[in-house]
């Protein structure tokens, strides 16, 4: 049988096809959404690197439907061999581009997108010849209606189905790379299965064969290596050991441990070292802690840690303190392991303090409880995700929470590499009618880091610290609010959930500390 001929009736055949309609979009779609992923977490604004790759991949894809008009004969073939293309170059970008970073972070970028357009094209040549291949074989079947209604609805709903698997599935239970390499091998198994199908009109079957074996055995050894490549990227990334690394619905959580201390990172991004950690901790919690007198309800934003927590105990006349992190995984790992719990001092396990895993905006706009001290502790505004909690939208919500004569605090970036979002962020503040001071310290671990108090009311710096601070005593906060020439207030604009201003300033300012 050729591609020419019009059996009567393969009903195997025209089930398998449309099946593979469904696999191919979802494989599709997994190699888009991964290279979007690590985009964001290597390169940094999610926004931009998922617009850009999605992009760049339409585009390649209705290259690859244009090229498809000039495969004429022999179509399984071709199919055949493009399924096996699409699976080892898709299947094994993920991996691929790890490494990449790890040892050649200038050609990632370049290397990144090449990978996306070769994909794109791939994919973009599957859907116009398995409707071809539907057509000439079971056209006694189809008219041309039916079968674009047919093909296009295996092909969204393969789609859908990727959608929502991916962030919520595949990605927290296989992570990225094995994520791409099952798919990989799906695209191989479609290959296998046209094999089987089609053998009788297929030249040269023993080549394919061969073809299909070696693809499927590659990516095979590929998925067994997956943990020892993730491995050997992460300890070239991150230098020091890694004693645990794991990938939530949210986020990507690495841990790692030296002679030196105790590190955690997020998405690539330290958040805190052992050995330092205290001085950013103690300068953002104990200013407005004190500066309030007696504080008895507590409100942490972020901190998913504990560390924020464990200084804000550190107050007999704290009554309740509620923690809100998007991320359940952070405080069930912070409140379980015994290293991390020793450093936090087991706040999180405080009869005192109530965990609440959501979202802060969403939370803040349910609930009508005040609180004396509001600390808020994001990352970065890296994205337009965590840029909305740097709005005035935001902070109009925080300010409705505080309480006649309340504090709120904001860790705000570094006022010497990032001046122009420090002072965004104040201005911001200021927008919503809030007064603010701002005040820095030096973390070893970060370089000169930023905070701003906002409140109703003036600020007088603390005379009294709890005891047992090994940052902070009074003449330590005095001079934590005085700026120098390099770092003092310049013009900046407000930060609205509109114009997201602020995203775009800080990429801008440590872009260039990254060049």
């Amino acid at each position: 049988m050729t591609d020419d001929d019009t059996p009567g009736g393969i009903r195997p055949a025209e089930v398998a096809l449309l099946a593979s309609v469904f696999v191919v979009a979802a494989c599709g779609l997994v190699y888009e959404l991964a290279a979007g992923a690590l985009a964001s977490v290597l390169l940094g604004d999610s926004i931009l690197q998922f617009s850009t790759v999605i992009g760049t991949y339409l585009f390649a894809m209705g290259v690859g439907s244009y090229l498809s008009r000039f495969f004429e004969r022999q179509l399984v073939a071709h199919f055949l061999r493009i399924e096996l293309l699409v699976g080892v170059v898709g299947g094994l970008m993920p991996a691929a581009l790890f490494a990449l970073n790890t040892v050649a972070a200038p050609s990632f970028r370049f290397t990144l997108y090449l990978l996306v357009l070769a994909v794109g094209v791939l994919v973009g040549l599957e859907i116009p010849l398995v409707m071809r291949i539907l057509k000439r074989h079971f056209q006694h079947r189809y008219a041309l209606k039916d079968l674009v209604s047919q093909v296009l609805t295996f092909d969204y709903l393969g789609a859908l189905a990727v959608a929502v698997a991916f962030p919520l599935l595949l990605v927290p239970h296989l992570g990225l790379i094995r994520t791409g390499v099952f798919f990989g091998l799906l695209n191989a198994a479609v290959a296998l299965w046209a094999l089987w199908l089609f053998r009788a009109e297929l030249r040269r079957f023993k080549s394919h064969a061969v073809a299909c074996a070696g693809t499927v055995l590659v990516l095979l050894a590929a998925l067994l290596g997956a943990d020892r490549v993730t491995t050997w990227a992460e300890d070239r990334f991150y230098g020091d050991h890694i004693v645990y690394a794991e990938s939530s619905p949210y986020q990507r959580v690495v841990i790692t441990a030296s002679k030196v201390g105790v590190r955690l990172f997020l998405n690539g991004n330290l958040q805190f070292h052992s050995r330092d950690e205290y001085r950013y901790h103690e300068a953002l919690v104990h200013p407005a802690m004190s500066a309030h007198g007696a504080p008895r309800h507590v409100l942490i934003l972020g901190g998913g840690d504990g560390m924020a927590a464990r200084e804000v105990l550190k107050y007999p006349s704290v009554q309740d303190v509620t923690l809100v992190e998007l991320d359940p995984h952070m405080t069930q790992l912070f409140s379980q392991e015994p290293m991390l719990r020793q450093l936090n001092a087991d706040s999180l396990r405080s009869p005192k303090l109530r965990i609440v895993n959501a979202d802060a905006f969403s939370w803040l706009e349910k609930s009508e409880t005040h609180f004396d001290v509001v600390i808020v502790d994001f990352p970065d505004p890296t994205n337009f995700s965590i840029g909305k909690l740097y709005t005035t939208s935001f902070y109009q919500l925080v300010d409705e929470h505080l309480s006649a004569g309340g504090f709120a605090v904001v860790q705000t970036t570094s006022p010497l590499i990032a001046r122009q979002s420090f002072w965004t962020v104040a201005t911001t503040l200021e927008a919503v009618g809030l007064g603010t001071t701002p005040y820095h310290a030096h973390v070893p671990s970060f370089g000169e880091w930023g905070f701003i108090l906002a409140s109703r009311r003036p600020f007088q710096p603390p005379a009294t610290l709890p005891s047992g601070l090994r940052f902070l005593d009074a003449g330590t906060v005095k001079s934590m609010f005085e700026f120098p020439p390099d770092m003092s207030r310049i013009p900046a604009e407000v930060n609205r959930l509109s114009n997201q201003v602020l995203v775009q300033t800080f990429e801008r300012e440590w872009g260039k500390v990254h060049q």
